[in-house]
């Protein structure tokens, strides 16, 4: 007899494919988590507290931010989280007062000029608002955070190396660290970006950040992750069909989320996940990791990183560098520019000297079928 629940009584899906939604667990990023919150615990001259997180899309790098920035305010510093673009310098000091509305108290923006005294007293007032430059601003903020006890931690996603602001903001974070403050600041960024960002003049100080480089998860974690999740939101998962997500998933921390939120969807108002709601949820999730995750990744290869790419198509597992050279009838030094591309960019690693893999679980098949 199947288990089943009436409609009103489906348990929620917790399972959370929309990007930077913390998951209900948060599969295999212990260590960094750990070596993190450690800290913000110690709070002042811990590398961590300039932390890089590095990774190709569907990594978790959004999630993962999300989650230490939480954690944070849950230890009680006071946190802005921002994305990477125009106006984030101002969007960090208008999230950070936000987050310490409760501690900060009103400051007069009126000051006395003039004092006559009269039978009834006369007083003269001018707006006492200065221009101010962004690191001035911070400073009074810090200082008024310092007052109460606690500290800043600022975490900046989708890092773009062309951005003014973010130089800025690193080079400021420079001054805090030399002057004792209180501050934080963890950068979430597609390898590339993150590797143009430590190649800079202006930005080279993060060569001696924390650097975590966010990888596919293993299959173990990917195992317990997903049980874990069914079973915290009150339904159970045969094994066979665990199994076969596991192998579907392929460590991928993004489909680990469409997958079981298709998966769970798909078993209706049944108490348990069986093989085929794997297999049907699966249909759905890898056209959406199509149009989320590969489309964006796809647009923003050159044609010669396309050309790398369809060489390696041939082979089944790793492909040789000379092979790639045989198959684009190139020399070695076309080869060796765009290795460094695709392997800055997240999509291709390089186990062994000499060879070649896909980085993206999915990403050969999704080429082949783009590429016809």
């Amino acid at each position: 007899m199947v288990d089943v629940v009436s409609e009103s009584a489906v348990p929620d899906n917790l399972f959370s494919p929309e990007f930077g939604r913390v998951p209900a667990i948060m599969a295999g990023r212990s260590a960094v988590i750990e070596e993190v919150l450690d800290a913000f615990r110690e709070r002042v001259g811990n590398p961590n507290l300039c932390t890089l997180l590095v990774g190709a899309r569907g990594m978790g790098k959004t999630a993962l931010l999300s989650y230490l920035g939480n954690e944070a305010q849950k230890m009680g510093w006071v946190a802005a989280e921002v994305t990477c673009g125009p106006g984030m310098l101002e969007d960090i000091l208008q999230r950070a007062r936000e987050s310490a509305s409760h501690l900060l108290e009103a400051s007069s923006k009126r000051k006395i000029t003039s004092l006559e005294v009269h039978p009834l007293g006369a007083v003269g007032w001018e707006n006492a608002e200065q221009p101010l430059n962004w690191r001035s601003e911070m400073n009074m903020l810090l200082d008024d955070l310092a007052a109460s006890g606690t500290g800043l931690v600022i975490t900046v996603d989708e890092a773009d190396a062309a951005s003014e602001e973010l130089t800025r903001l690193i080079v400021t974070y420079q001054h805090f660290v030399r002057e004792g403050r209180e501050v934080s600041l963890i950068i979430a960024g597609l390898p590339f970006n993150i590797e143009a960002i430590l190649s800079g003049k202006s930005t080279s100080f993060l060569r001696r950040a924390a650097r975590y480089d966010l990888s596919l998860l293993p299959a173990y974690e990917v195992e317990e992750a997903f049980r874990l999740t069914v079973e915290e939101g009150g339904r159970h998962i045969d094994p066979e069909a665990l199994e076969d997500a596991v192998g579907r998933i392929g460590g991928f921390p993004y489909m680990l989320q469409l997958l079981g939120y298709r998966a769970w969807r798909a078993a209706g108002s049944r108490n348990i996940i069986e093989r085929a709601d794997v297999e049907n949820g699966a249909k759905i999730a890898q056209g959406e990791l199509d149009y989320r995750v590969f489309d964006a990744t796809f647009n923003e290869l050159s044609k010669g990183d396309v050309r790398f790419l369809e060489a390696m198509l041939e082979d089944e597992g790793s492909t040789a560098r000379a092979d790639v050279a045989k198959r684009l009838g190139k020399k070695s030094g076309f080869v060796s520019t765009y290795k460094k591309r695709l392997l800055a960019a997240g999509v291709i690693e390089e186990p062994q000297s000499g060879q070649f893999v896909f980085a993206l679980p999915g990403f050969r098949d999704y080429l082949t079928r783009r590429l016809g």
